[in-house]
């Protein structure tokens, strides 16, 4: 495990986690949930999406190996996952319509797909290409931390942002995804030729 701390990596993988996980852009989606009487825990949606993404950041390398695929081919499959994703957010493309039963909806779709997605893990990986475990972690604690208090307070967020303010802020780190998108897939697709 890889123990070096840099400051600017800690923020740069902050941005590609927090745009990844997309907790503000996702508000809309909470909002509806709680409109139609869908309960969820802000502290056990977070608490459990940052075990799950824990856990899969330590075993997902062992996970990989046992399909024989290295580090660069999955950053290359991430980068195209992460395209998907920004294209979703910048064009308003929808991939997953969320259509369970009622009741709590803490699990499914808040931990998953919404938290502890098949992006975030893939995002997750495709880091460990570019930084520090403890920077990884670190970041991933700071997103869980802005999780939880989005969860909490989602009509206040709503009245104070605005779904203007909501549209805008998808639509910009839809872009940013974009352009880490094409990097990661720039810097590891010359390693599987």
């Amino acid at each position: 495990m890889d123990f070096s701390f840099n400051f600017k990596n800690l923020v740069s993988a902050f941005i590609v986690l927090f745009a990844i996980i997309d907790v503000t852009g996702s508000l809309p989606i909470f909002i509806d949930l709680k409109n139609k009487n869908r309960t969820f825990s802000p502290l056990k949606a977070s608490f459990f999406s940052f075990i799950i993404m824990l856990a899969f950041f330590f075993a997902g390398k062992g996970i990989l190996s046992l399909f024989n695929v290295d580090d660069s081919s999955f950053a290359v499959a991430g980068s195209i996952v992460i395209f998907v994703i920004a294209c979703e957010m910048t064009f308003g493309w929808e991939l997953f319509k969320i259509d369970n039963p009622s009741g709590s909806a803490t699990i499914i779709p808040v931990i998953f797909p919404l938290l502890a997605g098949p992006g975030a893990f893939t995002t997750l990986i495709a880091l460990k290409t570019e930084f520090s475990s403890v920077v990884i972690i670190a970041a991933l604690s700071i997103n869980m931390i802005i999780v939880y208090f989005v969860l909490r307070n989602v009509v206040r967020i709503e009245k104070i942002i605005g779904s203007g303010g909501i549209f805008v802020l998808r639509k910009f780190f839809g872009i940013i995804l974009l352009a880490i998108s094409a990097k990661l897939f720039a810097e590891n697709i010359t390693s599987l030729f």
